[in-house]
């Protein structure tokens, strides 16, 4: 690490520090670090730029199983991400969206024929089948299957190989792994859609709390970030836990969904002002911004100037993993593409390489290896063009 990456990193965890004085609902004691819990510098021990399995290693298995989670870990993720949504029985468990024909095989099922429906998520109508209209043991008997199988059909080759896990049992793997590999096993974890969960009775942030205080990530210093892109779950959780706090941002022109529902004006374009980044940083100790906001595309989808978010959001303390940087074509700016096929590979190096000269802290990847080595030009030793 370079001294002034090094010592900016101070400043990231001193922000940590203050923002995790008097909150609530601390477990008593410690765990060891042997036990996937603490460290002794938190995030600040994670290497930089972090590299974040994107829903595992999501660009070689179907995306959060914990064959996705094994591998992403089995490469050298320094972060693996979750995304959780709630059944009906309150389990939370590991799904990017709360509609599941998509990932599981739930539309061979004949007995869940009937639970095919329509609903109203953050308001947009989404139609199919919701974890919120199954019991964890009903959610247990399906298989996960590939998302995105016209992109990613040797992904296919392992559907049905894993079923949808719940986070605690992601959770005890963690701990295994952190056990058996002698060092912390990081988890990136979502809220999704907190606001619509909440009004249906199944609010995430407290059971959350309640397994990360069980399993002894709920501190400062805890082998978790906490994300949502909704900044009031963010709030919630900050007075329940003091894990670390990432605040996602999606698009500019857009509204997080508890702006909506509160009659909030500000846009994503306002947050990531310097007054926005303020805020957030009251309550949060990093942003995960779609990587638009600071690499900009044009109408072609080549990329133009960055932006000057990074600079802004350091100078709030806040670190930056924007999201998400994957090998395939069809994912990848105009100017690192190859070809014309949507499923080829283009010049992702070249691709994590601008990335990573913008001086971002880390990056959610589908494809870990790619990013582990991109980054190494960028670790101890280096330094990107624009620092």
């Amino acid at each position: 690490m370079t001294q002034a990456g090094a010592a900016r990193r101070t400043v990231l965890g001193a922000a940590v520090l203050a923002a995790g004085t008097g909150i609530t609902g601390l477990a008593a004691g410690s765990a060891s670090a042997a036990s996937g819990g603490h460290g002794e510098g938190g995030f600040r021990d994670l290497p930089y730029p972090t590299v974040i399995g994107h829903r595992g290693a999501s660009g070689y298995r179907p995306e959060h199983t914990l064959g996705s989670y094994q591998l992403a870990l089995d490469l050298g993720a320094d972060v693996i991400e979750q995304d959780l949504v709630p059944t009906k029985d309150g389990h939370l468990v590991c799904r990017h969206e709360n509609e599941i024909g998509g990932t599981t095989d739930v539309a061979d099922h004949p007995e869940f024929a009937a639970r095919r429906t329509t609903k109203s998520v953050d308001g947009v109508s989404v139609t199919g089948w919701f974890t919120e209209d199954f019991t964890l043991a009903e959610l247990k008997t399906l298989r996960a299957k590939e998302r995105i199988p016209a992109v990613r059909q040797r992904n296919t080759l392992y559907d049905g190989q894993w079923a949808v896990p719940t986070f605690e049992e992601v959770l005890r793997w963690a701990n295994r792994e952190s056990r058996r590999r002698d060092r912390q096993v990081w988890l990136h974890v979502e809220t999704k859609h907190p606001s619509y969960f909440r009004a249906l009775g199944l609010g995430l942030e407290e059971p959350l709390a309640k397994l990360l205080r069980r399993y002894g990530r709920d501190r400062h210093d805890s082998a978790v970030f906490l994300q949502s892109f909704e900044p009031s779950s963010i709030q919630r959780l900050s007075r329940l836990v003091s894990a670390p706090r990432v605040v996602l941002l999606s698009a500019a022109g857009t509204r997080p969904w508890d702006f909506e529902q509160a009659k909030d004006p500000r846009t994503v374009a306002d947050l990531v002002k310097p007054e926005g980044l303020k805020w957030i940083a009251g309550f949060a100790q990093g942003i995960g911004p779609t990587m638009d906001l600071i690499l900009p595309r044009d109408a072609v989808g080549k990329l133009g100037a960055p932006t000057t978010l990074v600079k802004d959001a350091h100078a709030q303390g806040l670190l930056l993993h924007p999201y998400t940087a994957r090998n395939e074509n069809s994912f990848l700016p105009a100017d690192f593409r190859k070809g014309t096929d949507p499923a080829a590979y283009g010049d992702a190096f070249a691709a994590f390489r601008t990335y990573f000269e913008q001086g971002i802290d880390g990056i959610f990847t589908d494809n870990p290896d790619t990013g582990l080595l991109a980054a190494e030009a960028f670790r101890p030793g280096r330094r990107p063009v624009n620092r």
